[in-house]
């Protein structure tokens, strides 16, 4: 069977690249993954610092932002969880993911903080200068996820 030119090359810009038969398999990073307890409250809170979600996302039990250096940031319901998973609980205390927001300024640390907290997201450490030279703050996702956001305290605007 022939293919067209194009075929054979959008087929090659979507193909897995695979190792050469034989060879090791290496896994590698590609998603941070959170899972959501309301979906619409969770897109609001992360299109603040700046991620672009598709339109209709809040309607959607799985949605995806692109991430520089191509990784993705996934958010999933907790009812899609249990989709495949039945007994999957949210877990209990203080959330053990971190995620971190880097801004331009020790400035725009304050203003995002100011921002975030003003509409309503709870704080967990308010703008200080961090031993390591860096102007750091610390707010809550609507599921307890504590979200940091930093700059060098060299930087300036």
């Amino acid at each position: 069977m022939l293919l067209s030119h194009r075929a054979l090359s959008d087929s090659f810009k979507t193909a897995v690249r695979r190792p050469p038969y034989g060879g090791p398999m290496t896994p590698r990073f590609d998603l941070i993954g959170l899972v959501v307890s309301d979906m619409a409250a969770s897109l609001t809170f992360y299109r603040r610092l700046g991620l672009e979600f598709p339109e209709g996302a809040e309607k959607q039990p799985h949605v995806e932002a692109d991430l520089p250096g191509g990784l993705r940031f996934a958010l999933d319901t907790e009812d899609t969880i249990r989709s495949f998973h039945p007994g999957w609980q949210p877990p209990t205390g203080e959330g053990r993911v971190g995620l971190a927001f880097a801004c331009d300024s020790p400035a725009d640390v304050d203003a995002t903080y100011e921002e975030l907290v003003a509409a309503g997201y709870e704080s967990e450490l308010k703008p200080w200068n961090a031993d390591w030279g860096m102007r750091y703050a610390v707010v809550r996702d609507p599921d307890g996820n504590g979200v940091d956001l930093f700059a060098s305290l060299s930087s300036t605007t």
